[in-house]
């Protein structure tokens, strides 16, 4: 429930009592310091509380966006105030202290004369707020209007600014994220807006939405998987229809303020599960057709998901440094004073919309196998463009990591035991070079060697001697934050080759699924980092191995079992990981209370 408190009685014919109900107030009135503190006091204290002048006003929207968001503990605009649970106490105090100027001096006066020179309750609180130490949120109001008028000519001039502006499309238009790729922005958010104000109305929620999204992907790639023409058209169609879910569900949110935790992981999370599934169906549709693709479409999983851990990792090493001196980074602003620049760098790095686009005509008018081909060559000059403009930024600017920029990389590493006790030995700094030259030892002998060699078990040994040393230093160099990248490469490449190259019937298809339940384990990582509530578990991480313990166990069950054998330890394998890191991730996410953050454009190269 949710109660706001007004100042006084509104001026004959405010609307702002309706205004207030609108929004799922119970509104009551109070008509001073003193008399708010007592209200304030008797409400019950799992409620949100809003205070709003009496004389206020302004567009709804600006009292939705200041009064009814969910993610901040308290929020204002000029003449109004709300605060949730967290900061009712902190409010309480504010009231209470606020002085003898703050008597209303509304008392016994007409509704319709208001009095000018009563001090604007609200406006004192939230400083009183910030006072208490609690950040209160200033939404951008933009052209919209929240105002307390001083005098009679003023509150008209107010009347006839809100009358000017039609704050129900401006709410359509910031439902939309500002920044975007040219697909999302000009093909799907043009009309998505409007899915979104219908979804609205109706009283769906983004997360039925977000699921709506996952069910459709779902099809397609059962669709995929028929390995007919007429399969293949319907797949790249409800591809497409799935991508226009997603991108309303997020504008649901947004348009009705529609936030939770829970909804920001479901949103996460199913944007990996539909590519990935969608990969698995081509997959299986080729196979149909005669055509093995299952390494393309393991493969495309794989570059697909280092992009990212590149994208993530460089954004936590930056996130709170104290100084951007690079030249790179301001010739990249110079390029986004020039319009065309600004889409084209947002397109040649491949965002979740033009991937899927490029997927769905793909799937629709050619072969599977072209598909993941075409895929991976546009996400491996993705990766190059992306990847030399981190490092351009990071050798040649001048900044002081933070220690939690350095815990955020280490936690990104995903170390096992075997690491964690090879760190305690010694103090090595060059993290890059040494998780680099691991890397290259542990991938030469699977590729040079006979499949279930034992040089492949020696050079997995070194890898984790190796991948201790590279986390033995606190990871604050420059190019530190390759560590993460780097060892996600080596073990998904593992995982790769040695399926690849083992002739165990179905040893692919089980690789696949083993890479993508780690790989859920390391997206989980990288939403729980950037929500604030740090890494997963520490026995979470041990249970599972880190990243250097399953190349190993990869790599003694390719030596120790071949044919079916092998195949059956990547399945138990992955079954193993992905029931851990699910009931875990699960419970973590319906039960915490901090937001999941998930944008995957990052920053631009």
């Amino acid at each position: 429930m949710s109660t706001a408190i007004l100042t006084g009685l509104p001026p004959v014919g405010s609307s702002l009592e309706a205004d207030l109900r609108s929004l799922g107030f119970d509104v009551r009135v109070a008509d001073g310091a003193a008399a708010v503190a007592a209200t304030l006091a008797a409400l019950p204290t799992g409620d949100r509380v809003a205070l709003v002048d009496h004389r206020f006003v302004g567009h709804v929207h600006s009292l939705r966006l200041a009064l009814t968001d969910p993610r901040f503990p308290a929020a204002a605009v000029h003449g109004a105030v709300t605060a949730r649970p967290e900061a009712r106490p902190a409010l309480l105090r504010a009231a209470s202290a606020l002085d003898g100027r703050y008597a209303d001096a509304l008392v016994g006066a007409q509704p319709a004369a208001p009095s000018w020179s009563v001090p604007v309750l609200p406006d004192a609180l939230a400083a009183g707020l910030e006072a208490e130490g609690i950040a209160v949120h200033r939404p951008d109001l933009g052209v919209l209007v929240a105002d307390v008028p001083a005098d009679g000519p003023a509150r008209t001039r107010a009347q006839a600014a809100v009358a000017a502006t039609d704050d129900e499309a401006v709410r359509l238009r910031s439902a939309v994220k500002s920044r975007d790729g040219f697909f999302t922005t000009f093909c799907i958010s043009p009309y998505s807006r409007y899915i979104a104000r219908w979804c609205a109305r109706r009283g769906f929620t983004p997360n039925q939405v977000t699921t709506a999204s996952l069910l459709t992907a779902l099809i397609a790639a059962a669709c995929a998987a028929t390995g007919t023409r007429p399969g293949f058209v319907a797949a790249g169609l409800l591809l497409i229809a799935s991508f226009v879910l997603d991108c309303t569900d997020g504008q649901l949110a947004r348009y009705s303020l529609q936030y939770s935790t829970l909804g920001a992981w479901l949103d996460a999370t199913f944007d990996r599960a539909k590519e990935y599934a969608y990969y698995a169906g081509l997959a299986l549709g080729a196979a149909r057709g005669g055509d093995d693709v299952w390494a393309l479409a393991l493969g495309a999983m794989v570059l697909q998901t280092c992009r990212h851990v590149v994208d993530f990792s460089f954004n936590e090493a930056n996130h709170d440094a104290t100084a951007n001196t690079s030249p790179t980074a301001a010739l990249s602003g110079r390029l986004d004073s020039v319009g065309w620049t600004v889409w084209a760098r947002r397109m040649i790095i491949l965002p979740i919309g033009e991937r899927w686009a490029l997927i769905a005509v793909l799937t629709a008018l050619t072969t599977p196998r072209i598909v993941f081909v075409v895929l991976l060559i546009g996400c491996a000059l993705a990766a190059c463009y992306t990847t030399a403009g981190r490092v351009l930024r990071s050798v040649t600017r001048r900044a002081r990591r933070t220690d939690r920029a350095a815990q955020a990389l280490y936690d990104l590493a995903d170390s096992g035991p075997i690491a964690e006790a090879v760190s305690r030995l010694t103090r090595v700094k060059g993290a890059p070079v040494l998780a680099l030259a691991g890397t290259v030892l542990l991938l030469v002998p699977l590729w040079w060697q006979p499949a279930g060699s034992r040089l492949t078990l020696i050079g997995a040994a070194v890898y984790a001697v190796f991948a201790g040393l590279a986390v033995a230093a606190p990871l604050k160099g420059p190019l530190d934050w390759l560590v993460p990248p780097v060892f996600r490469a080596a073990e998904y490449v593992t995982i790769l080759a040695l399926a690849a190259r083992s002739d165990a019937p179905g040893a692919l298809p089980a690789a696949f699924g083993l890479v993508a339940a780690v790989a859920y384990h390391h997206y989980d990582t990288v939403y729980r980092i950037r929500g604030g509530t740090g890494a997963p578990p520490h026995w979470l991480v041990r249970m599972i191995g880190g990243h250097e313990g399953r190349v190993l166990a990869v790599t003694v069950a390719a030596v120790l079992w071949q044919g079916r054998g092998f195949t059956i330890a990547l399945t138990a394998l992955a079954a193993a990981i992905a029931l851990a890191v699910l009931i875990e991730s699960v419970r973590f996410w319906v039960s915490a209370g901090a937001p999941a953050v998930h944008d995957e454009t990052g920053e631009p190269a």
